[in-house]
């Protein structure tokens, strides 16, 4: 009977259903987020707004009426904020350099293999060369053929002049 309860290695666990489902998240899509939020902090535009901001955040908690300032002088909430901005971009920005590592790591061993082929492709190249070079060595060139044709031109000259004096009746 306790051998019909137990699990058997051969057969899959069914899979329980909770009550509750755990949200599903895109890893693709939030990295892709993380790397568009990551450089629009690198950004010229987001060093002026954020001191716009702070700026306007000081402005206005140090000129405003006293019953309108919402953040005295030591300016805790606004550090809270910033705190918290900071908590969330540092992440973001790991995230975003963690992809990037990881795209540089396939472009680099694309680089590699492309770099393996290329040598290859040139050492198949050179033993090309090498080998035609050898062929031509062995290869009757141009004035080697021409020296022998004009010799042969020349004994046939020789032979032309020879055979009318050689000829009975003449």
């Amino acid at each position: 009977m306790s051998e019909s309860r137990r699990a058997r290695l051969d057969t899959p666990r069914e899979t329980r259903r909770s009550i509750v489902r755990r949200p599903s998240v895109d890893a693709d899509a939030f990295g892709v987020f993380a790397e568009s939020f990551a450089r629009y902090m690198g950004t010229a535009k987001f060093l002026l707004w954020m001191t716009m901001f702070v700026a306007a955040w000081i402005c206005w908690n140090v000129l405003a009426p006293g019953d309108l300032r919402f953040d005295e002088f030591p300016f805790i909430f606004l550090t809270l904020m910033l705190s918290l901005q900071a908590s969330y971009a540092a992440p973001l920005i790991l995230l975003a350099q963690n992809r990037q590592e990881q795209r540089d790591k396939v472009v680099a061993e694309q680089d590699r293999q492309a770099n393996a082929r290329a040598h290859a492709d040139m050492e198949f190249l050179a033993r090309e060369v090498a080998s035609l070079r050898m062929a031509v060595g062995e290869v009757a060139t141009r004035d080697f053929l021409r020296s022998e044709l004009r010799g042969l031109l020349g004994d046939i000259e020789d032979l032309s002049r020879r055979e009318p004096e050689d000829e009975p009746g003449g």
